[in-house]
């Protein structure tokens, strides 16, 4: 960079910035949403060769700020997401001169003929679109062991705490490890099972994953309609409950957004620092730690001894019946293909997948490129009749709501008159995706190797406003989030 000003904003005000400190400097005049988009373009360009986290940049993002900038002079602020920099994962629909490809080559000439409801919110509350980040190819649903942040449009993303070293986590994983490495001010990412929780213990974030129908789901390429949903993820909880608060809404063309009892909400309005006092907190550890490392193990006995001092009552080992249920994926198998190709089926004239049988026959066609891991879960999808009316479909999707709402979440919270439930790391996200139920991922600290450790909320239906104000008060307590140090290539 030339401009000294430019410079001084890279160089002392954005480290771990938040959102309102961002909105503070916008308001008094110290920088523009211009000023703000030209210096994450520049820390863009210094480390993401490294992270590999963007995939591309909205070429109007400089305008739409300049617009925003005159907006604000003109009639204020729309909202506190006015002028602010927002990432958003490659399955989600903008109709602008940016693609939507899920990671996949097969996609990576297409646009969006609309915006998605995700779009259009952040749009509405005046955030600039920044650009899309890269992510584990089809949301982690095409391959056996394909790794967590690749994808044959993209590469692979690497964690900014350890490139090379350790798990960026999957599959909003280009959303996690740039909000991490400060590339814009917060992002959003999808989850069907841990796609947001995952990824944000992992890159040290705040990831929501909020009740499904909270956020409509009109305009995200699809795994599992039972199970997917958009949520924020952050460096901060306000940063991600700020966000929340724009993606909220009802929308006719996704009938589940009618049962949302939240709209019009503030969540930042759950902020309060003694919010864990008083309140009664399950610790989930049977079925569950196991799956953790030792060195995580560590970082999380910490952990939980701040929650034993923060006014909070807390209650060890509750038992969750369905821990160790068998569990399968078949409900995501069965409702994949009838989502997926009810997607591509909308998709511009000049895009030539138009169903789940097309995408394979081209994956095909350059396996060198497109099947780096292969496509066994693709297949196993296409094999389905896509009518949703199998024995084997109805069976999982009724096995797996009563394993995880009356014997698992719910079979929890009443039992032992709970608040919300606590998991190490993102363990026991299944459960919550499964119940189509609200989690909250936060920063719990740091191996000595320095990999990110996480904690993870759990809560009921439409519960977001009491797990935000949990994990809020233990953000408070710990302070727990470190910036990694970036390298340049």
């Amino acid at each position: 960079m030339e401009n000294p000003k430019l410079i001084h904003i890279h160089n002392e005000l954005l480290k771990e910035i938040t959102i309102r400190e961002i909105q503070e400097k916008l308001a008094s005049g110290e920088f523009t949403s211009r000023e703000l988009v030209l210096v994450y373009l520049h820390r863009i360009s210094l480390y993401d060769p490294t992270i590999n986290a963007v995939l591309e940049v909205n070429p109007d993002a400089l305008q739409i700020a300049e617009a925003l900038d005159a907006e604000r002079k003109d009639k204020g602020p729309r909202s506190l997401l006015h002028g602010i920099p927002i990432l958003i994962k490659d399955n989600i629909d903008t109709h602008d001169k940016m693609h939507t490809s899920a990671g996949s080559m097969a996609l990576k000439d297409s646009f969006a003929l609309y915006d998605s409801f995700v779009a259009e919110q952040l749009r509405q509350a005046g955030a600039v679109i920044f650009g899309k980040t890269n992510m584990t190819e089809w949301a982690n649903f095409m391959a056996i062991g394909m790794k967590n942040g690749y994808s044959s449009r993209g590469g692979q993303v690497q964690n900014p705490y350890g490139p090379g070293r350790f798990d960026v986590g999957g599959s909003s994983s280009g959303s996690g490890a740039a909000i991490a490495a400060n590339f814009a001010a917060a992002a959003v990412g999808t989850e069907t099972s841990g796609s947001i929780l995952n990824p944000s213990c992992k890159n040290s974030l705040v990831g929501i994953k909020p009740t499904v129908g909270l956020i409509s789901r009109r305009g995200i390429i699809p795994i599992a309609h039972s199970q997917d949903t958009a949520g924020p993820m952050a460096r901060t909880v306000e940063d991600a409950a700020i966000l929340l608060s724009a993606l909220c809404g009802r929308d006719k063309q996704d009938p589940i957004t009618n049962a949302n009892p939240l709209v019009g909400i503030d969540f930042t309005g759950c902020l309060q620092k003694d919010g864990l006092t008083g309140k009664r907190i399950g610790i989930a550890m049977n079925g569950f730690i196991e799956f953790v490392n030792e060195a995580q193990q560590k970082v999380l006995k910490k952990a939980i001894d701040i929650l034993k001092i923060s006014g909070a009552e807390v209650i060890e080992n509750i038992e969750i019946p369905s821990a160790k249920a068998n569990w399968k994926y078949d409900v995501l198998t069965y409702e994949f293909k009838p989502d997926l190709n009810a997607y591509l089926s909308g998709l511009h004239p000049s895009v030539p997948v138009r169903s789940l049988s097309d995408l394979i026959h081209l994956n095909e066609q350059d396996e060198e490129v497109m099947l780096k891991y292969g496509q066994a879960v693709l297949i196993e999808s296409e094999a389905t009749s896509g009518t949703l009316k199998e024995k084997a479909y109805i069976e999982t999707l009724e096995f797996d709501q009563y394993h995880a709402k009356e014997q698992g979440i719910d079979y929890a919270l009443e039992k032992y008159n709970l608040d919300a439930i606590v998991f190490p790391g993102d363990e026991g996200s299944h459960i919550s995706a499964k119940a189509g139920y609200p989690s909250i991922a936060v920063p719990a600290g740091y191996t000595e190797e320095g990999e990110p450790t996480g904690i993870t909320f759990a809560g009921t239906a439409f519960s977001e406003p009491i797990i935000i104000e949990v994990a809020y008060a233990f953000e408070q307590m710990t302070h727990s989030r470190k910036a990694p140090v970036l390298e340049v290539e």
